[in-house]
C-alpha cells in the first residue's frame, strides 16, 4: 500500500508523512493538496489566540478532551515561534499530548512560523486541508500570542477565541491594539485569580460601546479555569452557538468563500514571488548592489523598481 492509501484508511503515521511532505513543499505538493481539498470541507476550524501566558495550551487540551468525549475526531496545530537567528522553534508542546489516544481519533502537530507574520506558519492553512481530508471533525489551531499580527487567523479559522487573563492589563487599550477586533468569543482564563471580575466587566462594557450592527453576533465573554477544567462546557456551548448563528445567517458560507479567495491570492503571490526571485538571481549581482546602496550611489526604492521592470519584461 502507498502512503496515500494508508492515509485514506486513517493511518496516523501516514498522516504525519503527508503533513511533512506538504510542510516541506516537496515536489508536486500543490497537486496533492488539490486532490485532498476536493474531499474536505467538513472540519470545523477553531482558532485560539492571545498573549503569552494566557493558558492557550491548557485550554486546547481541555477542548480536545471535551470534543473527544463527543465522539469527534480532533486535530491540533500549535504554531510555535521561530528564532530569527537560528531558525529553531520551541517544539516542546508535543510532550503535553502524550496521554491522548493514538488510535486515529486525535493528532497533534507543532509547526514553526519560519518567519511568517500573522501568528500562523506559512503552511498552516495547507495543513488544515490535510486534516480535513483525513476526517477530523474539529481542527484546533493555537497561534503564537504576538498581538496585532494575529489578524491572519481570520483567513484560516471559522471561529476565533481570544484568550486573556486577569494580568492582561487594560482591556480597552488592548482593544485599540487590534487583536480584540478579531474575537468571536472572549475567554478570560485563570478566572480564579484576582482581577478577573474587573476584566470581564471592562470587556463587556467595551463591547457595549461598539457600534451596533443589525443581526450581528453578540460577542460573549466566558470565564474559565483551564487547569481545573472549569466552564469548558460553556465555552463549547458558545462555539456551537456561534457556528449555528453563522450558518443560519449565511455568514458561514460567505466567510469560507472569502477565505478561498484569499487562498488563491496567497498561492498566486507565492508563485509570482518565486518567479521574480529566480529571475533576479540570473543577472543581479547583489553584493555589488548592496555596496552601491551603502555608498549612496543608489537607493533600495529606485533599485527595486528597476529590478522589477527588468524581470517583468
Amino acid at each position: 500500500m502507498t502512503v496515500l492509501d494508508r492515509f485514506y484508511e486513517g493511518d496516523i503515521r501516514a498522516l504525519s508523512k503527508v503533513i511533512s511532505y506538504v510542510e516541506n513543499q516537496q515536489d508536486r505538493y500543490r497537486e496533492l493538496l488539490g486532490r485532498l481539498f476536493r474531499q474536505g470541507g467538513h472540519s470545523l476550524r477553531v482558532g485560539l489566540t492571545g498573549p503569552p501566558g494566557a493558558g492557550k495550551s491548557t485550554l486546547v487540551n481541555c477542548l480536545a478532551r471535551a470534543f473527544l468525549k463527543q465522539n469527534k475526531k480532533v486535530g491540533v496545530i500549535a504554531v510555535d515561534p521561530t528564532s530569527p537567528f537560528t531558525g529553531g522553534a520551541l517544539l516542546g508542546d508535543r510532550v503535553r499530548m502524550n496521554d491522548f489516544p493514538s488510535d486515529g481519533r486525535f493528532y497533534f502537530r507543532s509547526m514553526a512560523t519560519r518567519g511568517a507574520l500573522g501568528g500562523l506558519a506559512a503552511t498552516t492553512d495547507n495543513i488544515t486541508v490535510v486534516y480535513d481530508s483525513f476526517g477530523f471533525d474539529v481542527t484546533l489551531i493555537e497561534t503564537v500570542g504576538v498581538g496585532q499580527i494575529e489578524l491572519d487567523i481570520i483567513n484560516t479559522c471559522d471561529v476565533v477565541v481570544v484568550i486573556l487573563v486577569p494580568e492582561s492589563g487594560d482591556s480597552v487599550q488592548t482593544m485599540k491594539a487590534g487583536l480584540m477586533e478579531i474575537a468571536d468569543i472572549f475567554c478570560v482564563n485563570k478566572a480564579d485569580r484576582e482581577g478577573s471580575d474587573r476584566l470581564i466587566m471592562e470587556l463587556r462594557q467595551t463591547l457595549d460601546t461598539r457600534k451596533k450592527i443589525e443581526n450581528a453576533w453578540r460577542v460573549p465573554v466566558i470565564s474559565t479555569v483551564g487547569i481545573q477544567n472549569k466552564n469548558i462546557d460553556r465555552l463549547i456551548m458558545k462555539l456551537e452557538e456561534f457556528v449555528a448563528f453563522q450558518k443560519e445567517s449565511g455568514k458561514f458560507e460567505k466567510h469560507r468563500k472569502t477565505q478561498l479567495k484569499k487562498k488563491i491570492e496567497n498561492i498566486l503571490q507565492e508563485k509570482i514571488s518565486g518567479i521574480i526571485l529566480d529571475k533576479m538571481k540570473e543577472f543581479a549581482d547583489f553584493d555589488k548592489i548592496i555596496t552601491d546602496m551603502y555608498e549612496g550611489k543608489t537607493d533600495p526604492y529606485t533599485l527595486a523598481g528597476e529590478l522589477f521592470d527588468r524581470v517583468s519584461r
